[in-house]
C-alpha cells in the first residue's frame, strides 16, 4: 500500500496552460490539487478565486484541497464547495471558533483540514481530532517566498504523527513547504503521507509536469 499522496500546488503552474497541464497531472498519476487562496492580510500575498477552482474542477476529477491562507475563512466555505472543493483546509491561527468552522465545512459536504503554522504547538488540535480529516504542517513560513525548510519541521512531523496514531483516527498528515529531492523522504519517515510538491520538486522548467511527478515518486520510493 501507498505510503504517501503527492499533491500538485496549482499556484505554481501556467494559468494559461491550465488544461494542458491538467492532462498531465492525470497522466502522472498525481494524488491530489492544492489549491492556494491568500487573502494579502494573512499572509503577505494574494492567491487563487473560487471561479479557477470552478474551471478546473470541470476539467478533472483529481480531488482537490483548498488551502485558505485568509481571516475568517468560513466565510467563504459555501462558495468553494460549489466550485467544486473535496477538502477545505483553514488555519487554527485563523479562526476564532474553530469547531463552528469545521462543523461548516462538513455540512457543505466537503472533507475538513486544519493547517497549523510551524510556531503554532499541537495542543490546537487537541478537542477537534474527531472533527478532521487532514492536519496540515506548513514546514516554513506561508506566503513568504523563497522561505527555506525550518529545522524542527521534521520533529513537529513525527510527533504529529504519533498524535494521530493515538487518536485512532484515520487523519491523513501534510506538509506544505520546503518538499524537494533532499526533504521527501526524511517527511515520510518521520509520518507525513500527503506532500505539497511545487517548484522545489515537480514544476519544473522544460520538463514536463508527467515526467517530474514519476521521477519525484521514484526517488522517494528509491528512500523508504
Amino acid at each position: 500500500m501507498k505510503r504517501y499522496n503527492l499533491s500538485a500546488s496549482l499556484v505554481c503552474g501556467n494559468p494559461l496552460a491550465l488544461q494542458k497541464e491538467i492532462i498531465a497531472l492525470e497522466k502522472g498519476n498525481i494524488d491530489y490539487i492544492h489549491f492556494d487562496v491568500m487573502d494579502g492580510v494573512f499572509v503577505p500575498r494574494y492567491g487563487l478565486y473560487p471561479e479557477y477552482l470552478k474551471d478546473v474542477r470541470s476539467i478533472t476529477q483529481i480531488p482537490i484541497e483548498v488551502h485558505m491562507m485568509t481571516q475568517e475563512p468560513e466565510r467563504y466555505a459555501a462558495i468553494f464547495a460549489e466550485a467544486g472543493a473535496t477538502f477545505f483546509t483553514v488555519h487554527a491561527e485563523a479562526c476564532t471558533h474553530l469547531h463552528h468552522t469545521l462543523k461548516v465545512i462538513r455540512d457543505l459536504g466537503m472533507k475538513s483540514g486544519v493547517a497549523l503554522n510551524y510556531a503554532t504547538p499541537l495542543t490546537a488540535l487537541d478537542y477537534i481530532l474527531e472533527d478532521i480529516d487532514l492536519v496540515m504542517l506548513m514546514a516554513i513560513n506561508p506566503g513568504i517566498l523563497g522561505h527555506k525548510l525550518i529545522p524542527g519541521a521534521l520533529k513537529k512531523i513525527a510527533d504529529t504523527h504519533k498524535k494521530i496514531a493515538e487518536s485512532g483516527r484515520a487523519i491523513l498528515l501534510g506538509v506544505d513547504g520546503g518538499v524537494n529531492p533532499e526533504s521527501a523522504v526524511p517527511m515520510v519517515k518521520a509520518g507525513a503521507d500527503y506532500l505539497v510538491c511545487g517548484t522545489s520538486s515537480i514544476y519544473k522548467p522544460d520538463v514536463p509536469l508527467d515526467v517530474k511527478i514519476k521521477e519525484f515518486s521514484s526517488l522517494i520510493d528509491s528512500g523508504i
